[in-house]
């Protein structure tokens, strides 16, 4: 029956179905926070505040050293590793941030790529893509290539670009001023902080 159906309808239809058929966690909403380890936490939430426009929130720590198991237990790290401190950070229409510092005696302290297990990246939206890269050029931002143009596909409209933090974490900055292609297709939409 549902290849009678036009694509677009088939789409709404599986869009309203899927997550009465989908199991879930009871009363998951949405993400709370991103948490990540820097070498310097005052370096990071400095970097956050005055050159990404971030608020922070509260410091909380230290936690540990700890002369049983419990960082191992609760945390699967070393159970000699101590965090001095952790700040709450949030920026603009987006999830917090946690950012850690860490001390342990096996803290492997090269960060991952993007290919390795574990590589992962922010991205920021910003409603001017240019002027973004041009005021944080102006703060010594060190950014990866040139903005790359999606023409096609779901992510059609959509411009992004690289860049590095301080600390040498991958970040991204995009901008889709007239949304993406993919919203063309379905009423269902991915999470946006311009909403």
């Amino acid at each position: 029956m549902m290849q009678q159906l036009p694509n677009r309808l088939c789409i709404l239809l599986l869009a309203i179905l899927c997550p009465l058929a989908n199991a879930a966690t009871p009363g998951m909403r949405g993400t709370d926070h991103f948490g990540f380890t820097v070498p310097d936490a005052d370096q990071a939430v400095d970097f956050f505040v005055e050159v990404m426009g971030c608020q922070a929130f509260f410091t909380i720590g230290p936690f540990g050293p700890f002369e049983d198991d419990w960082m191992k237990e609760n945390l699967d790290v070393n159970p000699r590793a101590e965090i001095p401190v952790a700040h709450l950070v949030r920026c603009g229409n987006g999830t917090n941030f946690e950012v850690f510092e860490y001390k342990s005696p096996d803290q492997r302290r090269a960060q991952p790529k993007n290919s390795d297990i574990g590589g992962h990246h922010i991205a920021f939206y910003v409603d001017d893509l240019n002027a973004s890269i041009a005021y944080m050029k102006q703060r010594g931002v060190r950014f990866l290539g040139k903005p790359h143009p999606f023409t096609d596909g779901p992510l059609e409209g959509l411009t992004w670009i690289y860049f590095m933090s301080p600390w040498g974490m991958q970040m991204e900055l995009v901008s889709a001023p007239n949304g993406k292609g993919y919203e063309k297709t379905t009423a269902s939409r991915l999470w946006d902080p311009r909403d």
